[in-house]
């Protein structure tokens, strides 16, 4: 029987012994690096002529791994290799299922550091978010595991004499996994096996920049047992391969994490209905954010700036629940604001080799471009406080960023940057404040900082955002105790790691008999 679901502990990197064993983990890593991966279809390992190069966006001449890339004729023998798949998998019992994500967490949880260490390298991640990726992919499989446990019996109807009825969930049939970079990890296992345990079979498409740890996972998953065909992976190019999947008649789930733009154009492809297609198509997209951290005047200020720059620049800000954003009452802004330039002027940062670098690199060539076209941007529109510089020499580093005074409807209170990029607000009072944080067309994650319960019980009323945190930051949500998920070109609100996710991927089935 399962024991009840808790949350996968963060490793203490203050303690020596746990130092040392994620510096063995790098090594181990180290000596792997550089190797060919290959396409995995109906368990089939297929190299292909063309790859992706996955380089180390910390130390650019370091190669990760070449991985196989998938054309549309790999892609097809994909969907057919799920689609034959699923008529067996979708029998399987869910306890079954279930077990199998228990298994493959167990054997991730023994090599945690180990993948820890591949987000360290192919990521660029500092330990410490490292370290919290693999443990938010130990969570997403141990609880969706349970989730599956909880709903295979379906929800309680009503019956009348000589009558039974039932009402079930029952799976869709193929879906497609589109995960991004920033969280590697764990939100790509996460829309893998969600999608697995609740009876479909799963086309992976990892993101180009970090294929070689969803090519790990996929070995953990084949480990724990699973099927041949019921996870492919199949890394490749958007316009090539992407678009043919969401727009396959055989394609009946879509799951995507990443920018509004791409999301967008997915969600169109989708609804459109193909010869052969006998269905519509769900799709559960995860878009962004612009996220606002609003500091009452009533506030403790110390809390205040330590969550505004664990917001902002936790993983270089490439977090679509990123603070980037600081509305601050006009009462306390000057206080606010010198004591988060001094607290990011004393932030680290570099190849995260060891475990006091706190800031890496920004993932590739494109992401640094962007970044620092919007801090020239931002020198126009605000006043610089707090760097302002970067450096692509080596590896793509920004320095965290903080603008001061700007208007709220500029670009950089506007346009997700997704890079280590802050902009402070001022406000009048506490309205116009969370007037300032709804003004975006993103509602993902906000934070207040307040003593005031008035106006915490007003944020919780006004403030639009799908996840609102009070008096901590706005990034870090944890599985099963904060569901995951935006209001607005956010997404479509799919409450990742919440008791509503796992029956977006299954369909409702009523069943009555006549006794």
């Amino acid at each position: 029987m399962l024991q009840a679901y808790s949350h996968e502990p963060f490793t203490d990197f203050a303690i020596e012994e746990n130092r040392s064993a994620f510096a063995a983990a790098l090594q181990k890593v180290e000596a792997q690096l550089g190797a060919d991966y290959p396409l995995v279809i109906g368990g089939k390992r297929l190299m292909t002529a063309e790859t992706i190069t996955s380089c180390n966006p910390a130390n650019k001449s370091e190669v990760i791994g070449v991985v196989a890339k998938a054309g549309k004729e790999q892609a097809e023998q994909a969907m057919e290799a799920a689609d034959a798949a699923f008529q067996s998998w979708r029998k399987v019992s869910p306890e079954e299922r279930a077990n199998l994500l228990i298994r493959a967490a167990a054997i991730v949880r023994r090599r945690k550091h180990e993948f820890s260490a591949w987000l360290v390298k192919e990521a660029g991640k500092p330990w410490k978010e490292a370290d919290a990726d693999t443990a938010e992919a130990i969570d997403f499989m141990e609880y969706y595991g349970r989730q599956m446990i909880a709903l295979k019996d379906g929800k309680p109807v009503n019956s009348r004499a000589g009558e039974h009825n039932r009402y079930l969930y029952t799976p869709t049939g193929v879906c497609l996994t589109i995960s991004p970079w920033n969280f590697a990890f764990a939100i790509m296992a996460g829309t893998t096996v969600a999608p697995l345990v609740t009876g479909n079979t799963v086309l992976l498409k990892p993101a180009s920049a970090t294929p070689v740890v969803a090519y790990k996972f996929v070995e953990v998953l084949e480990e724990a047992g699973l099927p041949p065909g019921v996870v492919n992976f199949v890394p490749g190019s958007g316009s090539e391969i992407g678009d043919y999947l969401v727009d396959h008649p055989k394609t009946t789930l879509i799951t995507f994490t990443g920018s509004r733009d791409v999301g967008v154009r997915l969600y169109e492809r989708a609804a459109a209905v193909q010869p052969g297609q006998q269905h519509l198509k769900r799709v559960i997209v995860e878009m962004g954010g612009k996220d606002t951290v609003v500091v009452d005047k009533e506030a403790d200020l110390e809390l205040a700036a330590q969550a505004i720059v664990t917001s902002a620049f936790g993983f270089s800000g490439q977090k679509c629940s990123a603070g980037s954003r600081a509305v601050v009452d006009q009462a306390v802004y000057d206080e606010v604001l010198e004591r988060v330039v001094a607290l990011t002027k004393a932030l680290s940062v570099g190849e995260p080799t060891t475990a006091d670098v706190y800031m890496g690199p920004v993932i590739d060539q494109a992401a640094y471009t962007k970044i620092m076209e919007y801090i020239e941007i931002g020198k126009q529109e605000a006043r610089l406080v707090a760097g302002g510089s970067g450096d692509n020499a080596d590896g793509f580093f920004i320095e965290p960023t903080v603008f001061a005074d700007a208007d709220p409807k500029a670009r950089i209170m506007q346009e997700e940057i997704f890079g280590p990029v802050l902009a402070f607000s001022k406000a009048r009072d506490f309205e116009e404040a969370l007037d300032i944080a709804n003004n975006t067309e993103y509602g993902l994650t906000g934070a207040v900082i307040t003593t005031n319960r008035e106006r915490i019980e007003q944020a919780k009323r006004d403030f639009h955002v799908g996840n609102l945190y009070f008096n901590r930051n706005c990034t870090g949500a944890i599985v099963g105790y904060h569901p995951f998920g935006g209001f607005k070109m956010s997404g479509t609100d799919s409450k990742a790691g919440g008791p509503d996710y796992l029956i977006l991927h299954m369909q409702a089935k009523t069943i009555s008999e006549m006794y």
